[in-house]
């Protein structure tokens, strides 16, 4: 089975997470170029799952619109938020206390060349942790991401986030998974560019606050069942 180190990064400011995301990517995708010249494996390329909550930070991805962020400069602050440009797929999204973000780092050669299997793979966990909970969850065709009542658009509603980038089949960034999080940043944007659709949470759902620690065990579980992989 295939090796995944896992780290919990805790709260932590989304540019460092994402400068330790780049030098962990990049690490791998180098090793590939090296063992590919050589026509060998000279170096190793190591699995990681990386689990953070960040203080309250807006994203852009590659294909989104910066007008899908409601809020000016002065108002960002006034809000506690900051904004970042990344090189994701997606749009817009906020994270924030009291969301699970996971960063998944994976070398797909040692699971599957398929990066939409990938997508559905990450969804499939978030579907079965919400499962745990009584929770019915699944997909809504057109969008990646996790919703509840995809089969009712007047009241789909979307509970998880995902935006990867991938390279020499290296993934990096990953999946935004609301369980205790503050719904009403979301206000503030077009979330993931969609204009008609709303945001929940496990807590919302449940109408109780949810022990953080206890999902990111669940997710665990389902992401080793999912890939294979032996977490450490």
């Amino acid at each position: 089975m295939p090796e995944v180190h896992f780290q919990d990064l805790g709260l932590i400011d989304y540019k460092e997470a994402w400068d330790f995301q780049e030098v962990l990517f990049n690490a791998n995708v180098n090793a590939k170029i090296e063992n590919r010249r050589a026509d060998k494996v000279v170096t190793e390329t190591i699995n990681h799952l990386l689990f953070c909550e960040h203080p309250h930070v807006y994203t852009l991805g590659k294909s989104g619109n910066e007008s899908h962020l409601l809020l000016s400069e002065a108002l960002l602050k006034q809000k506690g938020a900051t904004f970042y440009k990344i090189n994701r797929g997606g749009d817009i999204t906020y994270h924030g206390p009291g969301q699970i973000v996971g960063y998944p780092i994976l070398d797909l050669d040692y699971f599957f060349t398929d990066i939409h299997k990938y997508l559905r793979f990450l969804e499939e966990m978030v579907i079965l942790t919400l499962a745990e909970y009584g929770v019915e969850a699944g997909r809504y065709e057109g969008y990646t991401g996790v919703w509840l009542d995809a089969d009712i658009p007047k009241k789909a509603r979307k509970i998880c986030a995902m935006g990867v980038r991938c390279s020499r089949w290296v993934t990096m960034h990953g999946f935004a998974f609301n369980i205790n999080t503050n719904l009403d940043y979301f206000n503030n944007i077009v979330p993931c560019g969609i204009t008609d659709k709303q945001v929940t949470s496990l807590q919302k759902e449940l109408n109780r606050e949810i022990d953080v620690n206890e999902v990111k065990q669940k997710l665990k579980k389902h992401f080793s069942d999912l890939f294979a992989a032996e977490i450490y």
